[in-house]
């Protein structure tokens, strides 16, 4: 039998944008941080999708023909992503399930 359920039934996405000022920020700190942050906000989060602005890559690393959207991001959505953390506008993006 197979069990159907809604993590986040009403729906709602946090997005927070933070800007750090230093030079030395890097992948590692912000990833270190997003965490931080989503434990901030519930007991079990977890990062669906991300995105390294600087060197380009991104997580999970597929493409798909589809041009809408980058597939890191319709992979988190379609997952149930409900926090978004960008770092520096897109420098560092991390999709998080709130669970």
């Amino acid at each position: 039998m197979t069990q159907i359920f809604e993590i986040n039934p009403d729906k709602t996405k946090e997005v927070l944008n933070i800007d750090i000022h230093d030079p030395a920020f890097d992948f590692s700190q912000a990833r270190q941080m997003a965490k931080e942050k989503a434990f901030e906000r519930c007991g079990h989060p977890m990062i669906l999708s991300w995105k390294n602005g600087k060197t380009g890559e991104f997580y999970p690393n597929y493409e798909c023909g589809v041009p809408d959207r980058p597939f890191w991001i319709r992979y988190a959505e379609g997952r149930g992503a409900n926090l978004t953390v960008d770092f520096n506008k897109g420098e560092y993006v991390f999709m998080i399930l709130k669970i």
